[in-house]
């Protein structure tokens, strides 16, 4: 990239988006009473999910665990309940296996330096660089998907955002354009402008403050950028699910492997169907495989369909009773026997909370 269309966006940013930022930024409660543990458990929030889905999660979170000694001392199966809804599950094991290193290593402070956060257990470089400037304000550039998509405006940047090779020099350009000394704020605001004004479709140049240096703008054609190779197609799958119930009406639910998909989650038991097997047969051998239990399939109680970041599914539910044999926890890490009303207590994924959300409303008096 030329040294001096560089320097130009450079002084547009101390003189133009800083300004615009301080200004327009919007009200977020981990802008407020700023510390370094409020900082950590926001981004890791943050992480693929948007900022309205975010908030209610963080206020909750911050009410149940409000420091880091709180979060550290708290079990693995209470962190994941407060998480519960958020998605993307290893966020939450790490944040807690974190809490605890820093209150043994670190003595209950959170590290200062670039590269002790970045030691730590689910912080990547993006992560290192927006606890470092937010909360320490230390010169470090983040690079996101908002990031990377005001830059390529900036810069009309025509290769493929995807690679590793574009991602290298797009953080390249984030460091040159770095005000040093205000690397928090610098940040924020390009992460504002790319969630409010540069927006993926419809970018609203016209309030735009970059506008006068943006490529991208006098194209005419700002939402040709970023360039991105065009997905894979993501794969489907089909799944099988049982809700056992016993002559108590209790009803069996599994805990996942921690180091599982979901891990520490717990769900209605089964699993993926297999080619040729009616999905019936299907929640007979995932039973039997998971659980080591012998089952008859009664009656459907739900079909839930959900999308992951790298796969979609449906899953077929069928109500069924024990034939014989007693639960233990062979492909699981633990099992139950619950009663419906006490099912929530226990954290689970969206797929099987929509499952719940079912029992409660059949098993719901008439009125």
């Amino acid at each position: 990239m030329e040294k001096a269309r560089v320097k130009k966006v450079k002084r547009a940013v101390a003189a133009k988006l800083l300004p615009w930022f301080l200004k327009n930024r919007r009200s977020m409660p981990w802008r407020a009473n700023r510390t370094p543990y409020r900082v950590w458990i926001s981004e890791l929030m943050l992480q693929q999910t948007r900022v309205d889905q975010v908030i209610p999660y963080f206020n909750r979170f911050m009410k149940r665990f409000p420091s880091m000694k709180s979060l550290a001392a708290a079990s693995q199966e209470d962190v994941l309940k407060q998480w519960e809804g958020l998605g993307y599950y290893s966020r939450a094991r790490n944040l807690h296996k974190a809490a605890q290193i820093i209150s043994c290593n670190h003595k209950g402070r959170f590290p200062k330096t670039a590269e002790e956060i970045l030691e730590l257990p689910g912080v990547g470089t993006y992560t290192a660089a927006a606890i470092g400037s937010l909360a320490f304000n230390l010169d470090l550039a983040v690079l996101d998907g908002n990031v990377i998509r005001v830059l390529s405006r900036l810069f009309a940047y025509a290769k493929d955002t995807r690679s590793a090779a574009a991602k290298k020099e797009l953080q390249q350009l984030a460091d040159d354009l770095l005000v040093k000394g205000d690397a928090g704020n610098f940040n924020e605001a390009m992460m504002e402008l790319g969630a409010t004004v540069c927006l993926p479709k419809n970018p609203q140049c016209g309030d735009c403050p970059m506008s006068g240096v943006c490529l991208g703008h006098a194209s005419g054609r700002p939402a040709d950028y970023p360039v991105k190779a065009p997905k894979k197609k993501v794969p489907h799958i089909i799944v099988g699910a049982a809700v056992v119930t016993n002559r108590k009406g209790e009803v069996l639910i599994a805990q996942r492997r921690n180091e599982d998909m979901l891990g520490g989650l717990w769900e209605f038991p089964g699993g993926k169907q297999e080619t040729g097997e009616t999905i019936q047969q299907c929640i007979v051998r995932e039973l039997k495989e998971e659980l080591g239990v012998n089952i008859e399939v009664g009656d459907f109680l739900v079909t839930v369909r959900h999308a992951y970041s790298h796969f979609t599914m449906q899953m077929h539910t069928y109500f069924a009773k024990i034939k014989s044999g007693r639960p233990r926890p062979i492909e699981c890490q633990d099992y139950r026997w619950v009663e419906i009303s006490s099912l929530r207590e226990f954290p689970y994924s969206k797929a099987d909370l929509y499952i719940i959300d079912e029992l409660e409303q059949r098993n719901c008096p008439e009125k």
